[in-house]
């Protein structure tokens, strides 16, 4: 049974909820009746080892993987039958594990992917959000005709999270920002996710990095072999002896 410290004074509206999600792979079952929530302008973290389900739950959510059963909901509507790209219309914008930049493009030309299936009503608006996006990741501003294929990782993981934020997410799905990372980078990106969160939008996080995850949460789940077993307040649960010792390593 999942035990719960979820704080229920909360009256922001729910704008992403999953219910009793189940996704199998063949005959192998990867996620075991997920249920959770985000409300509107919170930060929320999926946290769970390797092969928890993390990523699997994230394509779901996308529309890039079928459900067993289950179903998604987006805005207080069912759109577990909804096309991927039709989410992004809506404003579930994913920025995927593994980065997935455009090598031969450049910075710029990278970023304006992330609008073309979310068009701006005029110029303006779109020069507006891309003024926006390279003030959010001065480093980008600094390479914007540099292509993708030359950047750092680093740099790279910016640019994944500045080409979604261009199609002007109501949720930003983050899977894994800090894997491959070195510290120092991953503890800027955490800094400039916290931000965009402040700024008014939505995240669900999925992480391993509990430290960082959880400290700039407002909530979280853990998620263990396709189910979730614990959820909470985020530094209540960094602050759990056994969430500390399982993905921290602090006995």
């Amino acid at each position: 049974m999942t035990k719960s410290n979820e704080p229920v004074t909360d009256d922001r509206p729910v704008i992403l909820e999953l219910r009793d999600l189940v996704v199998q792979y063949g005959r192998i079952r990867a996620l075991h009746g997920i249920s959770l929530t985000v409300r509107e302008g919170e930060l929320v973290t999926l946290l769970g080892s390797n092969g928890a389900g993390k990523t699997t739950t994230m394509r779901a959510i996308s529309g890039l993987l079928p459900l067993t059963s289950g179903s998604v909901w987006f805005e207080g509507k069912d759109i577990s039958k909804v096309k991927a790209h039709h989410r992004v219309i809506q404003g579930l914008v994913q920025a995927p594990e593994g980065r997935g930049v455009f090598p031969g493009m450049t910075v710029v030309e990278n970023l304006e992917m992330g609008c073309y299936g979310r068009k701006f009503a005029n110029k303006h608006e779109h020069r507006e959000r891309l003024d926006w996006v390279l003030e959010t990741f001065p480093r980008l501003a600094e390479r914007r005709t540099q292509v993708g294929g030359t950047l750092s990782g680093g740099e790279q993981q910016m640019l994944a999270i500045g080409r979604a934020l261009m199609a002007r997410p109501r949720v930003l799905l983050l899977d894994e920002p800090s894997m491959g990372l070195a510290p120092m980078v991953i503890s800027q990106i955490f800094r400039i996710i916290a931000e965009i969160n402040a700024q008014g939008t939505t995240v669900l996080l999925v992480e391993q990095n509990a430290q960082q995850a959880l400290s700039r949460s407002d909530r979280a789940y853990i998620l263990e072999t396709g189910e979730v077993t614990r959820t909470g307040d985020a530094r209540e649960l960094l602050a759990d002896d056994s969430i500390r010792a399982a993905y921290l390593g602090v006995a």
